[in-house]
């Protein structure tokens, strides 16, 4: 299907989604022709529908160095911000993924601080901000997504006071005694303060935040705990009251479900069970290769249990796939050849020439493939060092339909906080990590199938449909009810005295939806 042609209307859109990339992915045919095709994710798949029914517009950046091509997708209005091959350099490579991304995953490698960088960064948020301004009608819902534009919202703020503003962080945020390392802490928290509602994945991170509004900003904050798309911090910044929560990030589930189902898939993940060997288990990895997610770990994990021989080499196979990522950082490069160093040596001692123990693919696998990997797996491996949800996880566990197989989920992604019954671990504990592998492997079928009916349970009935219709639905009661809402709410100012109060009957009596999320533990679990 040809994608037609949609600009954004001259009236401006209803709603507006602000990313860094737009939703299209180029195709370039052998004869030259150029198609666009979208990208396959869960945030399309939730918001296209919204975009369609109100009018709706993405702006973002085609992907494309010093392009100024304004890509065609159907039913959608698309407003490209184009971007240099320095600003890519510098705002993209250098602020947004060598200095806020390792600083928002813990420090696991060290952030490099450039001014230069920061003032790109500036320079492309400005930008952005401005393409926002244009392209939304009056009064119109503006959508803000990820660290790479956390400066939008007040920028947007100061051109379009008239529209309502939200922003959503799709990766962690951190604690505060490593935010306080970023030199522009400041201006960070003031720029995303521009926002009428700021979504975090688990209520750690928002707690984390009120703590920042109030030291950095200044602002008088909210004192109560923050819950799960209930219980919402407040912040007061001048006459304007923003809202703090804690949003958790979902999946399709129900077309991962439907799709697994199919003939097709069952007979390709068959098909991939006898390609490997019939093997006992089948383990698999499936992730970005980025060192955050631990893809080291599992293979340690794996070399250890084949050495005290708790697992046997004969009956497994481990599969990981690993799609190429940020190819021309140093850290990326070492990384990648620590991992390859490893499968070598694993498969070079308990291997045999025509069946290796671990099959690493460093490349992107089809939709339909990864979805019959995931049918065909044992044994999914999910370990990352630090992870804002991890939406592999889920998938994994959409497409569990049968109730097989077992989910091995380090304890430091935000999906540890809902998939209760898997085999969590502390990934920096090798040894949790092997006797959660191996507790997996060795589950009698009726606790797996306990296990992840449980966790089926929780992935289809908290979708990425429900999780934008949450967000969404939050941000429009924002204005009309914020002094309502907010009755009764003890705010604290920056020194930490009570200084006002207002009443919160609806905050306080709001429900958790999600009852296996506890609000407590998901404090702790962000702040560690």
């Amino acid at each position: 299907m040809t994608p037609e042609s949609r600009a954004v209307p001259e009236s401006g859109a209803e709603f507006v989604v602000v990313a860094n990339r737009l939703p299209v992915d180029k195709s370039v045919d052998t004869d030259g022709k150029v198609t666009w095709k979208r990208s396959p994710g869960g945030l399309v798949t939730a918001l296209e529908p919204i975009l369609r029914s109100h009018t709706g517009a993405w702006v973002g950046w085609s992907g494309i160095a010093d392009s100024d091509e304004n890509p065609d997708v159907e039913g959608i209005g698309i407003q490209a911000v184009p971007l240099s091959t320095r600003e890519i350099a510098e705002y993209y490579e250098g602020f947004s993924n060598a200095t806020l991304w390792p600083l928002y995953h813990d420090v696991i490698v060290k952030p490099e601080y450039h001014r230069e960088w920061w003032n790109t960064y500036v320079e492309v948020n400005r930008r952005f901000a401005e393409a926002a301004s244009k392209a939304a009608a009056e009064g119109a819902v503006v959508w803000v997504q990820d660290y790479q534009l956390q400066l939008v919202p007040k920028m947007l703020r100061m051109l379009r006071p008239d529209l309502k503003i939200g922003f959503f962080l799709h990766i962690p945020f951190p604690p505060v005694e490593l935010f306080m390392q970023l030199p522009w802490r400041t201006e960070i928290v003031e720029g995303l303060l521009g926002a009428d509602l700021i979504g975090f994945h688990l209520p750690g991170g928002a707690q984390n935040f009120l703590y920042l509004a109030r030291r950095l900003a200044g602002q008088a904050t909210s004192k109560g705990t923050v819950g799960v798309r209930a219980r919402f911090g407040v912040v007061q910044v001048g006459f304007r009251t923003v809202r703090v929560g804690a949003f958790p990030i979902s999946i399709d589930s129900g077309e991962l479900d439907a799709k697994a189902r199919s003939k097709e898939i069952r007979k390709r993940a068959a098909e991939i069970r006898k390609e490997l060997g019939n093997p006992k288990t089948i383990m698999l990895g499936v992730d970005r290769l980025d060192y955050t997610k631990g893809i080291d770990v599992r293979l340690r994990a794996l070399q250890e249990l084949l050495e005290e021989k708790r697992i046997d080499a004969a009956d497994t196979v481990m599969v990981q796939l690993a799609t190429p990522s940020r190819e021309r950082v140093e850290s990326y490069i070492q990384m990648r050849a620590g991992i390859e160093q490893l499968v070598g040596n694993i498969n070079g001692r308990y291997g045999e020439v025509a069946r290796p123990v671990v099959q690493y693919l460093h490349r992107p696998v089809p939709r339909d493939d990864l979805i019959a990997f995931f049918a065909a797996a044992d044994v999914m491996l999910v370990t990352p060092l630090r992870d804002g949800m991890n939406l592999v996880a889920k998938e994994y566990v959409a497409c569990r339909n049968d109730l097989g197989g077992a989910l091995v989920l380090s304890e430091f992604t935000g999906a540890a906080a809902e998939l209760r019954t898997a085999y969590q671990a502390n990934p920096y504990d090798l040894d949790g990590v092997k006797d959660a592998i191996v507790a997996a492997v060795e589950q009698a079928p009726e606790e797996g199938r306990r296990r992840m009916r449980a966790l089926r349970r929780q992935v289809l009935a908290h979708d990425v449909g429900k999780w934008a219709a949450s967000f969404l639905g939050t941000l429009a009661d924002t204005t009309e009810t914020e002094v309502s809402a907010n009755r009764g709410v003890r705010l604290l100012d920056s020194e930490s005295n009570e200084v006002g109060s207002v009443d919160s009957a609806s905050i306080e009596s709001a429900s958790i939806e999600s009852a296996s999320i506890e609000s407590g533990a998901d404090e702790s679990a962000d702040r560690r």
